[in-house]
């Protein structure tokens, strides 16, 4: 029988393979986006569209973030684009569904909210022949044969939430007490949670899940400041890392931690699993109670999601792309931040999608 000299020899062999792979990840993650790596053929422009964007919320930094990309998009390509807010509200977002198909346009785009939720609605697409695509509608990229999506565009969560996860592993050297927050309104937003909290408990002996918050992302303006004091009382010094499915949690715990006399860079460290809001680049630029983002590249996936829904209209298959995952914290900001605080890497993807489309810049 191994003596418990040699039991914990080997599980601090373990746990240091563990922060070693973790600290691989997290160099590939802030290393600076380089060439294009997405489609380079496809169909040509196809001619005289008209489109919808039906936005969860407007309000959400990922959610709009992808509406400017979609509205560039549709300018370049040659398409009428109308954008329809759900407010953050299920009964709201039904109402724009109906709308938009009411106005019978060529293609839907649904972005920031659960397909699930909005099931009768899409069914109603699905039967007037219209071809949609969703932007985070589904927690897997490409189509969803369930609903009859022709392509969810994001990253894959599970690589987000690692990524979130493995930067808490290693800025705490592999003893991190973490709060974790997430929606379950939204399926890929407890699930992201979720995997965030099993890539701590299983990759970091060291580090402890203090608690997984389930807190509705429409109501953090209202939640989150009371629910900041009383984590604080409840675990204090423990909670040095947060873990959060959005950057929008954070928009609200500012105040509640100075009050508490924590200065921005002070535990807990604030790390985002997405999407990567203006206020949170600036929040990470100013090192004011965030420390990191994993954002998604918004603009360029409002392209993308033009570029699918063209795909669509000329009756061929779905790109297969789906963008790697990145990681921004206060030493890459500079230049991955850009003038606009968001992710948008510059890798030439407008001009990619102009020379599949056969359109050329105005």
């Amino acid at each position: 029988m191994a003596s418990a000299a040699l039991l914990a020899l080997a599980g601090t062999a373990s746990a240091d393979a563990s922060l070693d792979a973790a600290k691989a990840r997290i160099e590939k993650a802030t290393a600076r986006a380089g060439v294009w790596d997405g489609p380079t053929t496809g169909p040509k422009a196809q001619a005289g569209k008209t489109i919808i964007y039906v936005a969860g919320d407007l309000r959400n930094g990922g959610t709009e973030g992808v509406s400017r990309g979609v509205a560039e998009a549709a300018e370049a390509i040659g398409w009428e684009l109308r954008v329809m807010d759900g407010h953050g509200d299920i009964s709201a977002r039904t109402a724009a569904m109906s709308q938009a198909i009411a106005l019978k346009p060529d293609g839907i785009i649904v972005g920031g909210f659960d397909a699930i939720e909005q099931n009768a609605a899409l069914a109603q697409v699905k039967e007037a022949g219209i071809p949609f695509v969703g932007w985070h509608a589904t927690i897997e990229p490409g189509p969803d044969p369930a609903t009859g999506m022709f392509a969810n565009v994001n990253t894959r969560i599970a690589d987000v939430a690692q990524t979130a996860a493995d930067l808490a592993i290693v800025d705490s050297g592999g003893t991190a007490g973490v709060v974790i927050f997430g929606d379950s309104n939204y399926e890929m937003a407890i699930g992201k949670a979720r995997m965030m909290e099993t890539a701590i408990k299983e990759g970091c002996p060291g580090c402890e899940v203090l608690v997984l918050e389930d807190s509705p992302m429409t109501e953090a303006s209202s939640r989150m400041p009371q629910l900041t004091t009383s984590l604080l009382q409840r675990f204090g010094d423990k909670w040095t890392y947060s873990l959060a499915v959005n950057d929008l949690y954070y928009d609200f715990m500012g105040p509640s931690l100075a009050s508490a006399g924590k200065d921005g860079g002070d535990p807990p460290h604030n790390i985002s699993a997405g999407d990567g809001s203006e206020s949170a680049f600036q929040r990470i630029r100013s090192n004011q109670y965030q420390a990191a983002t994993v954002p998604e590249p918004l603009h360029m996936q409002g392209w993308q999601l033009v570029d699918e829904l063209n795909r669509a209209f000329a009756g061929e298959e779905w790109s297969g792309y789906v963008s790697d995952i990145h990681l921004v914290t206060p030493e890459n900001i500079e230049f991955d931040g850009g003038p606009e605080n968001v992710f948008d890497p510059d890798n030439g993807y407008r001009d990619a999608y102009r020379a599949i489309w056969g359109t050329t810049a105005s």
